[in-house]
Order: structure tokens, then C-alpha cells, then sequence
């Protein structure tokens, strides 16, 4: 009885591990060749593209992308520079060009490719004693040669904004539910977005001001293209 126990019980945890590595790690080159073959030196940032129900969500992420980037080996574009020259062009949004060609962004600016990101979800649910903050990024790299992409990763990260089990009954769920409601209302939410650029950024292959340059491409990351071109 007791092997028996015991085989069912090693059944069940191989069955939770697979379960738990359902994503293959596959290299950084064999993920993002087109990163490696045009060899990007400078990255244009442009406008969150905001698809969440958070009005604010656009301008709390806007201001997370630009030094990940930076650290990451290519040279930025000042975000607020950009924003503002795009603006004067009538391009407000990010959506308005995702489809057009990119050329005219390397006319002007001298980028060699344009980053794009999307906010997907920006949820904040709230259950009195409970909440958490849920941020789901689309991150999208294309080139202003050929307006194709380079590099695309999607990540989501769940922030826990509960105060936290305090027990003694009905005394402890007031104070817990005070808590969670201080922790929501004072949560910062510029750090949470950038726990989610700390996802993509780091699957991004490093650029030429990067002491890692065209070595990383050996470098094992979460399986991305598979996921993307079934959920998009």
C-alpha cells in the first residue's frame, strides 16, 4: 500500500512540474535572429499605446522605458524630446503608426529601429482585505529599414497590495481591511510598471554600448514567438 502511496504521490509531482515548465528556454539568437543580423545601435521610444481601462495607466509607464533600455547597451532617444517632436507632428498615439512604414523615423531622427509598447492590462482589483495590481506589457521592437519586427516579448507581473493577515477576528479583519485600502490608495505604480520592463527588458539582445554585445546570444530565455503568434 505504501509504494503505492508513494508512486501515485511521485505521479502527481512530475505531472505539477510539467505543468509548471510548460514554456521551452531557447536561446536569445534563436529567438531574435533579425536582432543579431541588423545589429540596431539606437532605439526610438515612442508613446505607450494604452488597450487597459486606466486612463492614467499610459502616463505612470511612459516614464519607465527609456533608462531600462538604455542600460540594456543602445542609445535612447530622450523620451520627453520625442514625445514632444511627435506631437507637433500630430501623432499623439503610437496606434497611428504601428502599421505604416518606419523609414521616415530614421529621416528624421537617425534611428535605426522604433520600440513599441503596449499596455494590455492595468487592473487593480480590490475585495476589501485583498487586492493586487495586475500589469500585462507588449513590448515590440521593428526596424526602420524594413518596418519588420526585430523582437517582441509579452510579460505580466502581479503585485499583491493586501495588508496582510493580522488575525484576532473581527478586530483583525477591520484593521487588515484598512491596511489593504492605505496600500491601494499610496501604491506606486511606477515601480510596478517597472518590475514589468524588468521582465521583457532582459530578453532584449544587448546593444553595442553593452560590455555583452554579440555575446549573449547563447543565452537561455522563456520561449516567447510561439505564445505571441497564438495570442495575437
Amino acid at each position: 500500500m505504501f509504494n503505492k502511496t508513494r508512486t501515485l504521490l511521485v505521479a502527481l509531482v512530475v505531472v505539477f512540474v510539467s505543468g509548471c515548465v510548460s514554456k521551452n528556454l531557447v536561446t536569445k539568437l534563436d529567438e531574435f535572429p533579425e536582432m543579431y543580423n541588423e545589429k540596431p545601435r539606437s532605439l526610438l521610444i515612442m508613446p505607450p499605446i494604452n488597450l487597459s481601462t486606466a486612463a492614467d495607466a499610459k502616463d505612470y509607464y511612459a516614464t519607465t522605458v527609456e533608462m531600462p533600455i538604455a542600460f540594456q547597451g543602445y542609445y535612447t532617444f530622450p523620451y520627453e524630446l520625442t514625445s514632444e517632436i511627435l506631437k507637433q507632428e500630430g501623432i499623439y498615439d503610437a496606434e497611428l503608426v504601428y502599421d505604416m512604414p518606419l523609414n521616415k523615423f530614421h529621416e528624421y531622427f537617425g534611428a535605426d529601429a522604433v520600440l513599441f509598447t503596449k499596455i494590455l492590462k492595468w487592473d487593480t482589483s480590490y475585495l476589501v482585505i485583498a487586492s493586487s495590481l495586475t500589469v500585462s506589457i507588449e513590448a515590440e521592437i521593428k526596424s526602420t529599414k524594413t518596418s519588420s519586427t526585430l523582437w517582441k516579448y509579452t510579460g505580466t507581473v502581479v503585485v499583491d497590495l493586501s495588508g496582510g493577515n493580522n488575525g484576532g477576528g473581527l478586530a483583525g479583519l477591520i484593521v487588515g481591511a484598512i491596511a489593504t485600502a492605505v496600500n491601494t490608495a499610496a501604491a506606486d505604480y511606477t515601480r510596478y510598471a517597472r518590475q514589468a520592463n524588468s521582465q521583457f527588458v532582459g530578453t532584449v539582445p544587448v546593444g553595442p554600448y553593452h560590455p555583452l554585445y554579440l555575446k549573449d546570444q547563447k543565452f537561455q530565455i522563456l520561449q516567447q514567438a510561439s505564445e505571441n503568434n497564438s495570442a495575437n
